[in-house]
């Protein structure tokens, strides 16, 4: 069948540039770039490309260009370009329009519209150059009592975990992102002090050294899940649903599932793993409460465990059954939250911004005296340190960063990870693409990302006049809003800025 498919895409190239090196050639993983040995040119099939820029980045005399196809369709507000783009596909295919990463949709940017109070004269502001600034968090439930024996004081209650500033690595499982990612993930966590989430793929058991940082997640298809699993993690996370995809489940395709991506989800090589929508145990309450509790028993309570769920009009409903069924972590992921795939309608259509139900979900435990209970974690389109700083006032403990780790390493948001073709080595696992990513490259990079949001959260909460990130937590009167609606501010529970 023709296509009547525009290219997405245009491949600019300057022939007085081009010196024929095949560089492009070797470095596009979707074949857009091919060498015309009769002619002596390099040319492009332009219908290949899906703009990840790794051609041009790595061009050595800068002889490429990608750019948006220039291609518009005959003006009309109802049908726009990606809708006859998306008919057509579908005319074409017969299928569902599969899509990476999160919700790139212009809804509004919850963040973009919060200011941060600023202290001024009667409340002085705090140089975090010459001045400690505490940016340590504690996840878990708050211990119910201490006891005091000597100099020494030990909680007394459900263990906390310590991170040393309130950002996490989000739950990215392997087979979704390749190995040499993965290590890099965790590599990070352990030179910085903080942890990271295997996702429901299992946790490959070379990569057990790193057990002091890693958060384990038990899901409905229970992939690599055993005692092994859940004793050596730092933290234990049930998954009922997640941000680009709530209320439907997981698919990682057959032919992501290599040899050892197989042995750690313990199924057959070359086979789907499919998550089922629901976790076949879990109807109600109670039988969550009975999973948290298995599996505390499973780990000597010695295990913090958490809950995640997405981020939809009821989540305060949930969180407060969630907390009173004994979780001490409510894991909240929003709309913006990434994915390696999923249905481009769910995506889309489906949920929440997480400033909407993290609003919403502390102000319900607070109201019901139960939010020292349990720590929220909140994940979903966090670009940068200032969302976090916001998301902490706004009543979260600390933040997952999936997106912006991957923007870290390479990534150009490509939208095409479940393809498996990743070209910078990040969402595949063709071995020739997964040798890209350099673990321990990747890793500093990482690393300092989280160096560099931590100096700016600390330079922020000096301006604020605050020395401690634990005094933010769900402080609203630090926040106001601009160019926002009355409801919203209602929800958000922030006044207008100027009152």
């Amino acid at each position: 069948m023709k296509t009547y498919l525009q290219p997405e895409f245009a491949v600019l190239r300057d022939d007085y540039r081009c010196i024929r090196c095949g560089v492009c050639v070797g470095q596009c993983s979707y074949e857009t770039h091919y060498y015309d040995e009769e002619e002596d040119v390099v040319r492009s099939r332009e219908e290949n490309c899906v703009g990840c820029q790794r051609c041009a980045v790595f061009c050595p005399t800068r002889a490429l260009t990608i750019r948006t196809n220039p291609y518009e369709p005959r003006p009309n507000s109802n049908w726009r370009r990606e809708h006859l783009s998306d008919l057509t596909r579908q005319a074409e295919s017969g299928g569902m329009i599969l899509t990476g990463m999160g919700n790139d949709k212009p809804f509004r940017i919850y963040w973009d519209h919060l200011l941060l109070n600023a202290s001024q004269v009667t409340n002085p502001s705090i140089d975090p150059l010459r001045e400690p600034m505490e940016l340590r968090t504690y996840l878990g439930r708050k211990p119910d009592r201490v006891e005091v024996q000597g100099r020494s004081v030990r909680p007394v209650g459900s263990p906390l975990v310590t991170v040393e500033a309130p950002v996490l690595f989000s739950a990215m499982s392997y087979g979704a992102i390749s190995f040499n990612v993965a290590q890099a993930l965790m590599m990070a966590a352990s030179d910085f002090g903080t942890l990271c989430n295997t996702g429901e793929g299992g946790w490959p058991k070379s990569l057990r050294k790193y057990r002091d940082n890693v958060i384990v997640q038990v899901a409905s298809g229970r992939f690599g899940v055993d005692a092994d699993y859940l004793n050596e993690a730092r933290i234990i996370e049930i998954k009922i649903g997640q941000g680009a995809k709530p209320g439907i489940g997981g698919h990682l395709p057959g032919e992501k599932v290599v040899p050892l991506v197989a042995e750690t989800r313990m199924i057959p090589v070359g086979t789907d793993a499919l998550s089922p929508a629901p976790q076949h145990d879990i109807y109600s309450i109670e039988d969550l409460a009975m999973l948290i509790y298995a599996l505390k028993e499973a780990t000597n309570y010695e295990k913090p465990v958490g809950v995640k769920i997405a981020a939809v009009h009821n989540a305060a409903a949930i969180a407060s059954g969630i907390a009173r069924a004994g979780a001490d972590i409510i894991v909240l992921d929003g709309l913006r939250g990434g994915t390696g795939a999923a249905p481009k309608v769910i995506r889309d259509n489906v949920g929440i911004p997480i400033e909407l139900a993290l609003a919403q979900v502390d102000e319900r435990l607070r109201r019901e005296g139960i939010r020292q209970q349990v720590s929220v974690l909140v994940a979903g389109g966090f670009r940068q340190s200032s969302d976090v700083i916001k998301a902490i006032a706004l009543g979260a403990d600390a933040v997952y960063i999936g997106t912006a780790a991957f923007v870290s390493i390479g990534c150009t948001l490509c939208q095409k990870c479940y393809t498996g073709k990743c070209p910078w080595g990040i969402t595949t696992n063709q071995p020739h693409l997964v040798k890209r990513v350099n673990p321990e490259i990747a890793a500093e990079r990482l690393s300092n990302l989280l160096h560099a949001w931590s100096h700016e959260i600390k330079e922020m909460l000096g301006g604020m006049g605050i020395n401690s990130i634990e005094s933010l937590r769900g402080n609203r009167p630090h926040l106001r809003g601009v160019g926002l609606e009355n409801w919203e501010l209602e929800v958000l529970g922030v006044k207008g800025a100027g009152i």
